[in-house]
């Protein structure tokens, strides 16, 4: 394998340059963190990168590779569509409704959201047609908020691919109410299995607080927090700066392909929703490391902000994602450890040698834009691009060398000045 050095040479990238150094980050930090983002670039593991690293005060480091669209070269003004990096957005509109007192984590969501209670658990086909039964325990918004509900996604389990080839249901992407009446695969509270179930809770805000989602989120956490560039539907002067999606064709090389969460939808389903960049993401990512406040505005409190990273699966665990779809690779983030799931992230439950600690979360965009929090380093971070398939494990490799040479120049021991 090639050193970086030689591949770099290889490539004709013996000049690199470093778009923001930032803050306290040593300067030798900024410069190797950038010549992995090139690096991953130039050897085919991206077809571009943004990414940033923050702590609570600020930005510590910025840079990007390649090009984001023909003739646009990736920068911190490219916009993405974040796809599952909308989750969180969704957590932090229901822990402010908790926080109010206008429901519970144990609420039933057809309490809430009546329609939820014609879903049924799939319980096989007879001349045909699937066989639903009522589930025997109520899904609650603790087990839309953790992945415990019983939906899943048909890119991970064949059961639902099979149910949408059967049926003729349509995908949950396409932004019908239809869409998202996708069966159970378990009964609630029994198991993790990753699916539209943050849809569902984007429909319980709309519910207890009788704005549709797109306004809630737009003036009770945008416009709060200065996030000028996250959109649910991107404008004229946005899409100048849209990158463009790659998948991996059959030669192994990148080409683009059609892949936008739909527009003027009838719901704006928070699992897909948004569009951002990666400072915006960044500062939303601040507002954790800053106990629900950032630049003087609060919008959640530091005790809701303890809870949305706290373990909420009751006993449960995370369960590796085995892909049935070529959308996406197997999903299995540091094999050999556990994680569970909090109201609105993934949750590391061990230290990860020289990376995140125990108890910091993260997750990503089925397009590998990636992110992680750690509080108790202090320290938050994206690695974005626009690629499929998901978790392909050249780019993940490239993730976790950037993750390592961030803790290797950022831990608070590490710090020169």
């Amino acid at each position: 394998m090639l050193s970086l050095e030689e591949a770099f040479e290889a490539n004709g990238l013996n000049e690199l340059t470093i778009l923001q150094p930032h803050g306290s980050l040593p300067s030798t930090g900024s410069l190797e963190l950038q010549r992995i983002v090139d690096f991953s670039v130039a050897m085919g593991d991206a077809p571009f990168l943004v990414a940033m690293v923050c702590d609570s005060d600020g930005v510590r480091f910025s840079g990007a590779s390649g090009d984001a669209a023909p003739g646009l070269r990736a920068d911190e003004n490219t916009v993405f569509r974040i796809f599952s990096m909308s989750k969180p957005y969704c957590a932090v509109a229901i822990m402010m409704l908790i926080e109010k007192g206008l429901l519970g984590p144990d609420t039933p969501v057809a309490d809430i959201v009546p329609q939820f209670s014609q879903i049924g658990v799939l319980d096989g086909y007879q001349d045909g047609k699937a066989i639903l039964r009522p589930p025997k325990a109520q899904a609650t918004v603790r087990h839309l908020a953790t992945h415990t509900s019983g939906l899943e996604y048909e890119f991970w389990n064949p059961n639902v691919a099979e149910y949408i080839e059967r049926t003729g249901h349509p995908s949950i992407i396409n932004g019908t109410l239809q869409s998202m009446c996708y069966p159970m695969m378990s009964e609630p509270g029994t198991r993790w299995g990753y699916g539209p179930s943050i849809d569902w809770l984007g429909l319980v805000v709309e519910a207890v607080d009788g704005r549709r989602i797109d306004k809630f989120c737009t003036e009770e956490i945008f416009e709060p927090l200065g996030l000028r560039n996250t959109y649910f539907e991107v404008d004229d002067v946005a899409r100048t700066n849209l990158c463009a999606v790659s998948g991996r064709s059959a030669d192994g090389e990148f080409a683009e392909v059609l892949m936008d969460p739909p527009s003027h939808p009838e719901f704006y389903g928070m699992g897909t929703a948004l569009y951002s960049t990666a400072p915006d993401y960044l500062r939303f990512l601040r507002l954790f490391l800053n106990g629900g406040e950032l630049d003087g505005n609060r919008i959640l409190s530091s005790a809701s902000i303890d809870e949305m990273f706290t373990d909420q699966m009751n006993g449960l665990s995370f369960s590796r994602m085995v892909s049935c779809a070529p959308v996406t690779a197997d999903v299995d983030p540091f094999p050999g450890t556990r994680h569970t799931h909090t109201f609105g992230f993934l949750r590391n439950e061990d230290d990860i040698p020289g990376m995140r600690g125990a108890g910091s979360v993260g997750w990503a965009g089925v397009l590998n834009s990636h992110y992680w929090i750690d509080r108790t380093s202090n320290v938050a971070a994206v690695f974005m691009s626009q690629s499929l398939p998901f978790c392909e494990p050249g780019l993940m490799k490239r993730y976790e060398q950037f993750e390592r040479c961030v803790y290797r120049y950022l831990r608070p021991d590490d710090l020169t000045s």
